[in-house]
């Protein structure tokens, strides 16, 4: 098996002209942070970092990444082992620097990056490489859609094919009510229509909210409360919640056989970038399905990002469905490109071999803050 010789890294930062808001604080750019890997032969596989807040931290993780994976120089593991030999290999450092979510978002990035190449060298899809029969479409939602005229932007979206729209919420409550209605009143009965608080309410104000908006069938309520609320008031939350609840994006590692064991969250949404790359959430989607559960990966991020988590939810099956960002991003449009048109609110699986698309550094040169390689 060909050894791992090089380790690249490239901090990315896209202008927007508007900035998009969440709950908690607002983006004024979108960065990205790629991680590259060489083998002994010549062959390449290519990852995705999370690296959405702080909004300095995409050159921080894109030097983290160069540094933690000089650990595989010279190894020839196998992606899922890379994963978990890098995993205990950081339990001192993350103790030590108390960096656990830089670190975990490095490891899950190379991790990408291994099953990229792996199927490439295999001459396959990533989603054929980890599956039997993977999907060949799957179903996807829109996402981003601010708190400002929100109906406006979810009418041009459902123009474009998509049939299924997420609702950010936790602005006040007369506002969000407002927007909840008009989003459902705007995108009709048919189309599935969901919420997320990022992690903005407590019970009391999550249970209200989800009863007074559930008049507008909402498929799920995502992150109502923190994530470090007690498993013993989640279950109060979905007792008192007539909307299925959603989460997962702010979870790692032991954390999810926990959760899906007590039940209270039915959509289940790691994002691929954030912890477990491909090895962990592949884990975590089949035991979803495994406990009746969707697995709905959350996606924010450029174009490794959607294409990985897209392969994963196509290998793992059900009925889970691929968060779309629609807002304007070169970070994901020069990799996208023409791959996944969107029709009746479905996606296509690329064919071709790994992701399914190599990002041209040239193209992304003029966005290009921090890079390690000399390309």
């Amino acid at each position: 098996m060909p050894s791992i010789t090089k380790i690249d890294a490239y901090a990315i930062r896209v202008p927007i002209a508007e900035p998009i808001k969440v709950a908690f604080g607002t983006f004024r750019d979108r960065p990205m942070v790629l991680v590259r890997i060489t083998d002994s032969d010549g062959a390449e596989g290519w990852g995705e970092i999370w690296s959405n807040w702080p909004a300095v931290g995409a050159e921080h993780r894109a030097r983290l990444a160069v540094d933690l994976g000089q650990a595989l120089i010279g190894t020839s593991f196998e992606p899922g082992e890379a994963f978990r030999h890098m995993s205990r290999l950081t339990e001192v450092l993350v103790l030590q620097t108390g960096e656990v979510g830089p670190v975990t978002q490095v490891i899950a990035g190379i991790d990408i990056a291994l099953w990229d190449l792996a199927a490439r060298r295999a001459g396959r899809s990533l989603a054929a490489f980890l599956s039997d029969q993977p999907m060949s479409r799957v179903p996807v939602y829109a996402t981003g859609i601010n708190p400002d005229g929100p109906e406006l932007f979810a009418a041009a979206q459902l123009r474009e094919g998509h049939r299924a729209f997420k609702l950010k919420i936790g602005f006040g409550r007369e506002r969000d009510l407002r927007n909840i209605a008009a989003m459902r009143a705007e995108i009709g009965p048919d189309c599935e229509l969901m919420i997320d608080a990022n992690q903005s309410f407590d019970l009391q104000t999550a249970a209200e909210i989800a009863n007074e908006a559930a008049v507008h069938n909402l498929h799920w309520f995502e992150e109502p409360m923190r994530v470090d609320t007690s498993l013993e008031v989640w279950d109060d939350l979905a007792a008192a919640s007539p909307v299925p609840l959603a989460g997962g994006e702010n979870l790692r590692g032991e954390d999810f056989p926990v959760w899906i064991e007590r039940g209270a969250l039915k959509a289940w949404q790691p994002d691929i970038t954030k912890w477990g790359g491909v090895t962990g959430c592949l884990d975590v989607g089949r035991a979803a399905i495994a406990a009746g559960d969707d697995y709905c990966p959350h996606v924010f991020g450029g174009g490794l990002a959607s294409l990985a988590s897209l392969h994963v939810l196509a290998a793992v099956g059900g009925g889970g469905t691929l968060e779309v960002d629609c807002h304007p991003n070169a970070g994901r449009e020069l990799i996208v490109g023409d791959l996944l048109p969107v029709r009746e609110g479905t996606v296509p699986v690329p064919g071709t071999p790994g992701l399914g698309a190599i990002p041209d550094m040239r193209a992304l040169s003029p966005y290009v803050t921090w890079a390690s390689g000399d390309n």
